[in-house]
Formats: structure tokens, C-alpha cells, sequence
């Protein structure tokens, strides 16, 4: 009974460290989209939508792990393939399709939204493990790190996506070019794929650069939404 509560109590802290940090950057988001925000019940599905993505690719994680392993470029590749099209996916039937997507920002919006829904629960698998070791530091750590480097990568790595459909959005058909979609995923995967490469690394200056990085995108992303608004 004892162990029980415990793993109970270890698998609350790690869903509160994976989801409530995710919802602090959400709402730091959906601020970009203040004068006309979208339904809140969209953003609540859009964000379920990024968690239930992970469950779905996991299986296709492990079966690249199985056969391509032994070459790390190749793992990554295909790891952020399934990881970006997955949360596209996601995305994409849950309310990129609903006439409530009426402004080019509002793609940016719900792909960050459900990006952010993905690394919510992916953080939390993270943290399960230390939480389970009574290893409270090593799980606020973990959690950290993750809020300031892989959270904001698939943020980036979405939005991506989503300005490649803003840029190319069609008021009036409420629709965008499938080239768009594919750029977007493209630039998305390759954004990926990098940042899993320099953080495999483990060096500090490996390390560095990847938040380097991470957080220009960052910049970039917002003068993008800038851009965008315009439109």
C-alpha cells in the first residue's frame, strides 16, 4: 500500500511538472493573439490533442530505436519526422479544419498550442523515472531544463509549420496550399533533428549553443507573429 502511494504521489508531481509549466508558456503565447483569441475549448482540444499524439508515436519511436540505432543521424531523422507530422496530424483534425480558423495567426496559435500539449506529457514520462527514485532535485532539475530547451523547441519547431500556413492562408477559402504544409514540416524536422544532435553531445558548449539557438528562434518566432498580424 505504502509503495503504491508513493508511485501515486511520484506520477502527480510528474504530470503537475510536465503540464503546468507547458501552461505557463501557453499562456504567454496565446497573449500574441489578444485582440481576437480563439475559443477556449478549441485550445483545451488542441492541446489534448498534442498530448494524445505522444502515446501514438511512441510505437514508431521504438521501432526506428530496434532497426537504426547504430546510426544516431538516421534515429533523429526519423524520430522528428514522426514526432512533427504526428503532432501536424493532431493538430490538424482536431480544429485546423474548423471554420473557427478564419486568420493566418490562428495556425501559429493552435500548432504551438498543440506542441505544447505534446511536450507536456513527454515531460512528464521524463520526470516519472527521479520522481520514482525520490530524487526531488534531480526531477526539478530535469524539469528545468526541459522548460527552457526541449518545451521551446517544439514550440519552434511548430510554429514552423504554423507560419509557413500563415504566410500562404487564404481568408476567403479559409484553406492553404499543401506545398505550405510540407515546407513547414520540413524546416520543422530539420530544426528537430539539430537540436537532438548538439544536445546528444554532452559537452557544455554543445549545450550552450543548443539554448543559443533555441532561444533565437525564439526572437525570430516572435517577430514572426509580428508579420503575421499584418497580413
Amino acid at each position: 500500500m505504502i509503495i503504491e502511494m508513493l508511485q501515486g504521489q511520484a506520477i502527480l508531481w510528474s504530470l503537475l511538472g510536465g503540464i503546468l509549466p507547458a501552461i505557463v508558456w501557453l499562456l504567454f503565447w496565446l497573449r500574441e493573439d489578444g485582440k481576437n483569441p480563439e475559443p477556449k475549448t478549441l485550445i483545451v482540444l488542441a492541446f489534448l490533442s498534442g498530448m494524445l499524439a505522444v502515446p501514438l508515436v511512441l510505437p514508431f519511436e521504438m521501432w526506428v530505436y530496434n532497426f537504426f540505432r547504430y546510426s544516431a543521424l538516421l534515429t533523429f531523422i526519423l524520430w522528428a519526422f514522426f514526432e512533427e507530422t504526428f503532432k501536424y496530424i493532431a493538430c490538424r483534425i482536431s480544429v485546423l479544419g474548423r471554420r473557427d480558423m478564419d486568420e493566418p495567426i490562428d495556425a501559429m496559435i493552435y500548432l504551438i498550442t498543440a506542441a505544447l500539449g505534446f511536450s507536456a506529457l513527454e515531460n512528464t514520462f521524463f520526470l516519472i523515472q527521479p520522481f520514482l527514485e525520490n530524487d526531488i532535485l534531480g526531477g526539478i532539475i530535469t524539469g528545468n531544463l526541459r522548460f527552457v530547451g526541449a518545451s521551446l523547441l517544439h514550440i519552434v519547431a511548430s510554429a514552423s509549420v504554423g507560419v509557413f500556413i500563415a504566410l500562404s492562408f487564404n481568408r476567403k477559402t479559409r484553406r492553404w496550399p499543401i506545398s505550405a504544409t510540407l515546407k513547414g514540416l520540413a524546416v520543422a524536422i530539420i530544426l528537430h533533428t539539430l537540436f537532438n544532435l548538439f544536445i546528444m553531445k554532452n559537452s557544455s558548449v554543445a549545450v550552450f549553443t543548443v539554448f543559443l539557438f533555441v532561444w533565437g528562434a525564439i526572437v525570430v518566432l516572435l517577430s514572426l507573429f509580428e508579420k503575421v498580424k499584418r497580413i
